[in-house]
């Protein structure tokens, strides 16, 4: 029976100490391995297809940025927005990078930074469609038809201000901005800086109503559940890049000039 409690509690303190070395975090695991898997999905000016191929964007300049703190590589993974969360929560990438926005639910199955920047949802509207309508409620219509995209913030702000009308969610965004420029849908609710550089390329089918975001919300960057070092670091870096202001002086060059458009593929 003694002997029993020896090994007991051998067993005990050999878990204690070597517990959290089996738990090692993603950190970790990043560092050794060299690259940095970050996942994104298609939105200007978040991620584009470059012309040199690869991508460019806001969200490529945050992961190559934080890897190159770290001393490492990024390794770039593209999703539709509806699969990315799914993709970090089985491990296929590290981190969702600096366009997914912040809510009590998403913050459930992930773990958030600080914001690494204020944001909101904006609108486009079809001009030949809506050349009748003068206010916002009359666009919250059954014959209106709004098209979005799925499992966004953008969707959930679709279907609560424009809950009588018709939304017509898409996987990703070329289809749902070509549901609005062939005149299948009335609205097109997505990121301000998406909508307003859709309206600027497609002027004569298209317009801006609001220059304004029709509600607002924080973007951060994502980890997966009790990946608690790796977080301890990303906040750091949201933290130190916030003081020296490379990431306001980042998001002003992708979201305030369009210095970038020529290395975008065509």
């Amino acid at each position: 029976m003694v002997v029993s409690k020896v090994i007991a509690r051998c067993l005990l303190l050999l878990a204690i100490f070597i517990g959290p070395l089996a738990q090692a975090d993603a950190l970790d695991d990043i560092l050794e391995r060299g690259t940095l898997r970050v996942g994104v999905a298609e939105f200007v000016p978040w991620a584009m297809p470059a012309e040199r191929g690869g991508h460019v964007g806001y969200d490529i300049d945050l992961g190559n940025k934080i890897a190159q703190d770290m001393g490492i590589r990024a390794e770039f993974k593209v999703y539709d927005w509806k699969d990315i969360i799914q993709a970090l929560e089985t491990g296929e990438v590290d981190i969702i990078s600096g366009g997914i926005v912040v809510t009590p639910e998403r913050a459930l199955r992930m773990n958030f930074t600080e914001p690494v920047a204020l944001s909101g949802a904006g609108m486009a509207t079809h001009t030949e469609m809506t050349r009748d309508v003068e206010t916002l409620e009359q666009l919250n219509d059954p014959n209106i038809v709004v098209a979005t995209v799925t499992d966004t913030f953008s969707e959930g702000a679709a279907r609560s201000i424009f809950n009588k009308a018709e939304i017509r969610s898409h996987a990703n965004k070329n289809d749902a901005e070509k549901d609005i420029l062939e005149g299948k849908a009335h609205v097109y609710i997505s990121s301000l800086p998406a909508v307003q550089f859709l309206v600027t390329n497609n002027s004569d089918v298209i317009d801006l109503p609001l220059s304004e975001p029709i509600v607002g919300w924080a973007e951060a960057l994502a980890v997966r559940k009790g990946e608690q070092e790796l977080l301890n670091f990303l906040n750091s870096w949201v933290i130190a890049h916030t003081a020296d202001r490379w990431l306001d002086a980042t998001r002003d060059y992708w979201f305030e000039t369009r210095d970038w458009l020529q290395e975008v593929k065509r």
